[in-house]
């Protein structure tokens, strides 16, 4: 038994898909359009959103570390990069909960 995804999925799923190693936005609209949701592809898109938000945590606790003057190269080139895989491995498995939370709204108010 599928879901149908509302426009609240379809915004994390956007939202989360803007990294590059993630499905094309417009590519994932269209598989979710009107269309019921396994399990997998549900819970995918949970994952998704809690890396996405982990992510921005991460970014906003980068800003709270008093910074020095010499400031390293590679950090403001790639620093978005490094908090994208922090967040990405943070949500392997079971992560910190926010997608089995989410999963569970979604398929209770479906």
């Amino acid at each position: 038994m599928g879901i149908a995804i509302g426009s609240d999925a379809q915004y994390f799923a956007t939202t989360a898909g803007m990294t590059k190693d993630k499905v094309n936005v417009k590519e994932l609209q269209e598989k979710l359009k009107n269309k019921p949701a396994s399990d997998e592809e549900l819970m995918e898109v949970c994952k998704s959103f809690e890396s996405y938000m982990l992510e921005q945590v991460f970014k906003e606790m980068d800003k709270t570390i008093p910074k020095e003057e010499d400031k390293n190269p590679y950090l403001e080139q790639f620093g978005d990069m490094l908090y994208q895989e922090y967040a990405k491995n943070a949500t392997l498995n079971e992560g910190i909960g926010i997608a089995k939370v989410l999963y569970e709204a979604m398929k209770r108010n479906a």
